[in-house]
């Protein structure tokens, strides 16, 4: 069955949970599933080494997972209005991927969780566009046919779901968030399985 690749890092645990309604969401499309998967921290100091399998959570992706996947979801929290470092680290080490042209024509769409409102939603979720891009991915947003971006206080944007953690990062998704991931898993999830009928 195809799936959807619903690949993430979350420190807090906000990331984490957009992912798994993003899946839910997938998984509401009958004909494809979800897959999460995760990636390991990283260190600024020295080399960075973790167990295999995580004590906790979804497993760590590997490239396969992307390779065989009909659409992507991929979701960090912002660092600096830009995707944390783990996730960045990761995508990094593509290329063989790029090379090999097997991401391009598939859908994506990204998602993000913020402390505070006006933290860099947006620009995290355009620079987490911009290595699909070179994918050849085919990003997806979400419409304001989805009345929740047009009534939200917290997160929710055109470019993908977002989330307003707070300064504790303890703010649970308010339900126009939720709401919106899991209008984002149905959408890509439609969209793979179009794409796939059509090729």
């Amino acid at each position: 069955m195809p799936y959807i690749l619903i690949l993430y890092y979350s420190r807090y645990g906000a990331t984490a949970e957009m992912a798994r309604l993003i899946a839910r969401g997938v998984e509401e499309v009958p004909g494809i599933e979800a897959r999460l998967r995760t990636v390991p921290a990283v260190s600024t100091v020295c080399e960075a080494t973790e167990d295999s399998i995580p004590a906790s959570g979804a497993p760590y992706a590997d490239l396969e997972d992307l390779r065989h996947c009909a659409g992507l979801a991929l979701g960090s929290p912002t660092r600096f209005g830009n995707m944390a470092a783990p996730m960045k680290y990761f995508l990094d080490g593509t290329s063989s991927l790029w090379l090999s042209g097997a991401l391009i024509g598939k859908p994506a769409a990204v998602f993000t969780s913020t402390s505070s409102l006006h933290g860099g939603q947006e620009t995290t979720l355009l620079t987490m566009m911009m290595p699909l891009f070179h994918q050849g991915m085919l990003l997806l947003g979400l419409p304001y046919s989805e009345t929740e971006l047009l009534r939200t206080t917290s997160g929710g944007t055109p470019y993908g779901p977002s989330h307003l953690a707070g300064a504790d990062s303890k703010l649970p998704l308010t339900e126009e968030e939720k709401h919106l991931c899991l209008a984002m898993g149905r959408r890509l999830a439609r969209t793979a399985l179009a794409l796939e009928r059509a090729g």
